[in-house]
């Protein structure tokens, strides 16, 4: 009788390869990057292999999941948009995670804070942190530096300088009204307010009505161009062709525009704030779904932590402009951020960066919020009697 060889000797894994799906909303060069990262990570061990697939926008991806999931389908690791994150856990999607990360504590005292923080929901960890961003203003240095302005550290600065920025041939401010309404939250964070309070909506706080009712002026005035997100490419355009001298967006939207050729110098600032406002975090938590095996959720881990490897936090800045998520990374950006110093700005407005509200029905207040703002500032709905509505309406879905 012929003696077996042990697997190991026939070069074969003794495990059978376990698949990890994952969906994701990177495109271009971070979607790029995302591909070679399972590549590297499949090549280097051979108990998991982890498939990227591109779904579209956050929005196109949330569609494509729910349905997969009603059909009793889906992936094993999908990149949950941190007002959806929330709706996984609470439809009981989304797999509780400690069982399989045995972190060690100065690995998770590396981590930036809020990213992390963000993935507890009830005590439990159901996310990881991935792409973490803040919203920044983008603005045309060229005709700041000829009109001798400087970039607005507060609102009523803002205010001045998109008023003086306004001619006949361009607006002073280009706003783009986002489903989940979360360049409108970061005015009215920064001006110490939020959306939600008591695990209620609060469109009608006296910060949300300050920030409606200062772009309302703006658009009575002839200084800003409004546009919605289904028109992002008209406003980036907008921009680009100096109709709009500043613009308001992640820092993530940063590689896509360069895609555009510039006629001018552009410049990046933090959001305005005033004392003791904050900006809200923008991004994804990485989430393993329910039905899958014990083996998915620790390969799902595996690659997270792999991914989480300082150099390759260094290398996903690069290619994606998102805020750093580990200290240890840092040093190996100097470089990065030497070559063009706003690259540094989402980053150093970190320290005023806070979670968005972990509740399963903000993501879907958000959508009637923008609804309202567009109403105001496309349809000449007063911003008060607005917000107002969008109160009652995403008070009536509790």
């Amino acid at each position: 009788m012929r003696k077996l060889l042990p697997l190991a000797l026939l070069g074969l894994s003794a495990f059978a390869q376990v698949d990890v799906p994952f969906w994701h909303a990177m495109d271009g060069p971070a979607g790029r990057l995302i591909a070679a990262f399972a590549q590297e990570f499949n090549a280097r061990q051979d108990r998991y292999r982890v498939l990227p697939r591109y779904q579209g926008t956050y929005e196109e991806a949330e569609t494509k999941l729910v349905a997969a999931l009603r059909a009793g389908s889906g992936p094993v690791l999908f990149q949950a948009e941190l007002s959806f994150f929330p709706r996984l856990v609470a439809e009981g999607q989304a797999l509780p995670l400690e069982a399989y990360l045995d972190l060690d504590p100065g690995f998770v005292a590396d981590l930036f804070a809020p990213a992390w923080n963000y993935g507890v929901v009830g005590g439990r960890r159901f996310g990881l942190p991935f792409n973490t961003s803040t919203p920044v203003l983008f603005y045309n240095l060229d005709v700041f530096r000829a009109k001798g302005l400087e970039a607005p550290r507060d609102w009523r600065a803002f205010e001045r300088t998109a008023l003086a920025l306004t001619s006949r041939a361009a607006k002073g401010f280009i706003f783009v009204t986002d489903p989940q309404a979360w360049l409108f939250e970061a005015m009215v964070t920064s001006r110490g307010g939020s959306l939600v309070q008591d695990d209620r909506p609060n469109f009608t706080s006296r910060e949300a009505v300050a920030a409606l009712e200062m772009l309302y002026r703006l658009k009575e005035a002839g200084a800003l161009s409004v546009r919605s997100m289904a028109e992002a490419t008209f406003a980036q355009l907008d921009f680009v062709r100096t109709k709009g001298m500043m613009v308001m967006a992640s820092i993530a939207n940063w590689p896509a525009a360069e895609n555009f050729s510039f006629a001018f110098a552009l410049g990046v600032a933090p959001v305005p704030r005033e004392e003791g406002g904050k900006v809200p975090m923008g991004g994804a938590q990485l989430v393993v779904l329910k039905g899958a095996s014990e083996a998915q959720a620790r390969g799902a881990v595996a690659f997270w932590k792999y991914l989480m490897e300082p150099e390759n936090v260094a290398r996903w800045v690069e290619a994606s402009y998102y805020v750093p998520l580990r200290k240890s990374a840092l040093p190996l950006l100097e470089g990065f951020y030497r070559e063009n110093p706003f690259r540094k700005v989402a980053f150093e407005q970190v320290a005023h960066a806070q979670e968005r509200p972990r509740l399963s029905q903000f993501s879907a207040w958000a959508r009637v919020l923008a609804e309202a703002l567009e109403r105001s500032l496309k349809g000449g709905v007063p911003p008060r009697k607005a917000l107002e509505e969008a109160q009652r309406k995403a008070e009536a879905m509790r």
